[in-house]
Formats: structure tokens, sequence, C-alpha cells
């Protein structure tokens, strides 16, 4: 693992880049940090329009303002001189014998730790259930919509993970949609458009999707992709025309908002 000695003080390492990693990202990046993100070989995420992980599949992505790029640990720091974000297919984390960074972040958002300890950097912040600060981490941030999503927890842990969705104008669990069996993936649809109460919207091993409930269609797995019965593959907004799949969401941009606040907090302390 890295060292201590001289940790880059504007470097942060982001374990994760999917949505809400995205915009914690971009809030780090947008205050002058440097991010390197890390991803697995072949992310799963289905917020892809507003996730830096797609550019492990197509080398380039933008969100909002921020660019991100597919990058191997020798060409991360050419990226960033550019002034964008490399995402680094490394879940072993083996870009930590190359860089020293002040701070690591784990955005998996897997509701349980993947094997982040507080020996990987000076000081580690881990999003949601699963950690616990003091012991896991140093500080965990609460990623459960709600009067206190984006808080900064430095002793005890986030709001157990209940398996329903937060609400959104009225309903939970009803929009998200999960593979009805085992099999390869593929969307009918598109990411935005906007779908009624059965539709079909994708398949799996030619078995049908239907959409659940009235809405835009926010989130869709990429096609090709491999799952297991139950697993996540699309998500309905029910606003409909009112939703907004190409910024950064509400709960992410608290999210991120809770990470800076522990990373400047740190840093100055």
């Amino acid at each position: 693992m890295g060292s201590y000695a001289d940790p880059d003080r504007k470097l942060i390492i982001v374990r994760g880049a999917g949505d809400l990693a995205t915009g914690t990202i971009i809030r780090l990046h947008n205050a002058g940090y440097k991010v390197i993100a890390l991803e697995i070989e072949r992310p799963t995420v289905i917020r892809r329009t507003v996730a830096f992980a797609e550019a492990v599949y197509e080398g380039s992505v933008a969100v909002e303002d921020t660019v991100a790029e597919r990058a191997s640990i020798e060409t991360a720091s050419y990226v960033i001189d550019r002034g964008n974000v490399p995402v680094v297919v490394d879940p072993e984390l083996a870009v930590l014998s190359s860089f020293r960074p002040a701070v690591l972040v784990d955005a998996i958002i897997a509701k349980r730790n993947l094997g982040t300890s507080r020996s990987m950097a000076p000081f580690t912040i881990a999003l949601g259930p699963g950690f616990e600060a003091g012991v896991d981490v140093d500080a965990v941030v609460e990623t459960k919509r709600g009067h206190y999503l984006g808080r900064v927890i430095y002793s005890g842990s986030a709001i157990a993970n209940t398996g329903i969705p937060g609400m959104i104008a009225g309903y939970a669990a009803e929009r998200v949609i999960h593979s009805p069996c085992p099999g390869q993936f593929r969307g009918l649809r598109e990411i935005g458009d906007i779908v009624s109460k059965g539709d079909v919207i994708a398949e799996v091993s030619s078995v049908p999707v239907h959409a659940t409930i009235d809405g835009m269609l926010r989130g869709l797995l990429r096609s090709g992709l491999e799952v297991p019965s139950g697993f996540k593959i699309a998500d309905i907004d029910p606003r409909g025309k009112d939703a907004d799949h190409l910024t950064v969401s509400d709960k992410a941009r608290a999210i991120g908002g809770g990470v800076l606040e522990a990373v400047d907090h740190f840093l100055n302390r």
C-alpha cells in the first residue's frame, strides 16, 4: 500500500465512479482537488448519463462541465494535467504503489466494505452503510435520503440499509427494476425516454422487462452485460419530463458536499 511519507495534499483517490461517486468527484474537482477514480473492468451502473464509470467503455465522458478519461496508472498524471479526471481500472488499488493521496474515498456503495482500510491513506472516508467511522475508515458520510443525508460521521455508522429505495414523488421500491432471471441484458429503450407502466423497456435472455410505473427512464444498464436474477437493471423517475437525467442528482450533490466538508476539515485542522 501507499506510504504516508509526503502525501500529495491536493490528491484524492475515489473507489468507484457510479452516479453518487461521480457527484462526489465533481464537487472535489470543482473545489480544486486532483481526483483519480478507480473502477472494475466491467462497471454495472444504471444511471450511465451521470456516471464517470462509462469512461471505461467509451474512453471519455463528460458530466456537467467535468470530463473523465479512461487511463492507466502510468497515464493518470497526464489526464490530471489536462484538467480532467482519470478513471483507472484498478479494483485492487495498485495505484497506491505510485501515488500518495492525502485522502481515499470508498464510493463503491456496496453496502459493505470491499477491502478499504484506514491504512490506505492519511485520511479515509466511506459513503453509506457497511463501515464504522473510527474503525474501518476515519469518517462516514450518510447516503440515506432524509434529514441526515450528507452528514459527516466521525464515530459510528451510517443508517443501516433497508433495501428500499428513497421516496420520490410518492414512489420507492416500485421505481427500481430488477432482472427477472439470470442472463444477458439488452436495453430496448434509451435513458431519458418517457415510458408508461407495462411498456417493454428491456429483456434478459429474451425474457421481457416491463416498466413498473409511468415516468422517465433515468437509469438503464448497458446492453451486453451478464446479470444474475434480481440484479438492479433500470430506474424510472415518476416525475416524468420534469426529471433530469443529464446532471448530478440532489442526493449525489449532498453526499459530495459531505465528502468535501470532511476533506477540508482534515486538511485544515
